[in-house]
């Protein structure tokens, strides 16, 4: 009898990640039944309708029927006593970001970290009774949808009628043929590439956790790079023209004012190059949503952290703090939460140690903990948000 697969291939049904990524990964749909064995719902409907009421969190309750157009979408925060009032069947409500108040959500993110941090956006969990839908559409990024409680019928198809329902809040296709359809149940999980429509419905009542991906936008991407360059920009850097003659038409562009503005142009951009332009991408990329981490009102000193780490404390990431780093030759660019913290050969190791795991205990920082520097390093990113100091 062939031995079970171990837990990390379990998760994508035998495959190892490589695998995966390269038969799967923005390729083809990817169904995994009991992908979490003896899964439990880490929240209930309740404690999501609470949080979805609470001001710091993004949520939108979807009414496919019973509001005044169909699949109206109510934004948060939710009014509870509108949500006591829903009807039994055909709503969804959708709360973002979960993983940053429920750590058990912040651990099965943690499970698809074989893809860049970067690129993982959060756990959005969504509860539905029967009939509870946002209808067939198609997201722009990867998505693995966990299956909790209940069960969701779910149809994918791989290459829609881009046409939309016209007069709704939701991008719904008004034209959806499945080409397979799959009911998952308790643990099962189904990847979403790019560019697929899915449908899913809700069989029963029913919890669904989305890990989503980020995919910035080609004009995203430009915009923020852009408007960091013009941060960067002294606003007395002028237009001159010194060499300028009388003109006989007043309303004309010359040739010679063209040249020198596109001379401009090419001069700004063309500072964005090399270096400059991974640290517009590198704080790009980790930025994070707002309110998601905050400074603490009474900073540490190196000293106290130094203390502290020496007498076992561990130092945990924040869940909605964002890192990543540029390795640089000799010491590295990391990147917490939009910010640029600049380390040289000696301080280089803790770019992959910080950004390699959410929790580090003592014996993980035991090696580093009399390394110059290193205790101002770890006090700035507490006294930040970025970290946090834990007792065992």
């Amino acid at each position: 009898m062939r031995p079970p697969p171990p837990p990390e291939r379990r998760l994508l049904g035998g495959l190892s990640p490589g695998q995966f990524l390269r038969r799967c990964w923005q390729k083809r749909p990817h169904l995994v039944r009991g992908a979490l064995e003896g899964f439990r719902d880490p929240l209930g409907p309740d404690d999501l309708a609470g949080l979805a009421c609470s001001p710091d969190v993004e949520s939108r309750l979807v009414l496919v029927r019973g509001g005044s157009r169909p699949f109206q979408v109510v934004p948060g925060p939710q009014d509870p006593r509108r949500l006591r009032r829903l009807p039994a069947t055909r709503w969804t409500l959708l709360v973002q970001g979960v993983d940053r108040h429920v750590a058990s959500l912040a651990r099965l993110r943690e499970r698809f970290r074989f893809v860049p941090d970067w690129r993982i956006d959060d756990v959005m969990v969504s509860f539905a009774p029967r009939g509870g839908t946002v209808g067939p559409h198609v997201d722009g990024y990867d998505v693995f949808l966990v299956q909790g409680r209940g069960r969701r019928r779910w149809g994918l198809q791989r290459r829609p009628d881009p046409a939309l329902r016209r007069g709704l809040d939701l991008r719904v296709l008004r034209r959806f043929r499945a080409d397979v359809e799959w009911v998952l149940e308790p643990g099962d999980m189904l990847y979403v590439p790019p560019g697929t429509a899915h449908h899913g419905v809700a069989l029963e009542d029913c919890l669904t956790y989305s890990i989503g991906f980020r995919a910035p936008s080609h004009r995203e991407i430009l915009a923020g790079v852009l408007s960091r360059l013009l941060r960067g920009l002294p606003p007395d850097r002028l237009y001159a023209d010194p060499d300028l003659v009388p003109t006989r038409e007043p309303g004309e562009i010359t040739p010679r004012a063209l040249e020198r503005l596109h001379g401009i142009v090419a001069l700004e951009l063309g500072r964005l190059g090399g270096r400059d332009l991974d640290r517009c991408l590198g704080e790009l990329l980790t930025e994070p949503r707002d309110g998601d981490s905050s400074p603490r009102s009474r900073p540490l000193t190196a000293a106290v952290v130094r203390r502290r780490l020496a007498s076992g404390a561990a130092l945990v990431r924040a869940p909605g703090s964002r890192m990543a780093f540029v390795r640089r030759r000799p010491g590295a660019d990391l990147f917490v939460d939009g910010r640029l913290v600049r380390l040289g050969p000696r301080l280089a190791f803790a770019a992959p140690l910080l950004t390699g795991g959410t929790r580090l205990g003592p014996p993980d920082l035991a090696p580093h903990r009399r390394v110059p520097g290193f205790a101002a390093l770890v006090a700035e990113l507490v006294n930040t948000g970025a970290l946090a100091l834990r007792r065992r």
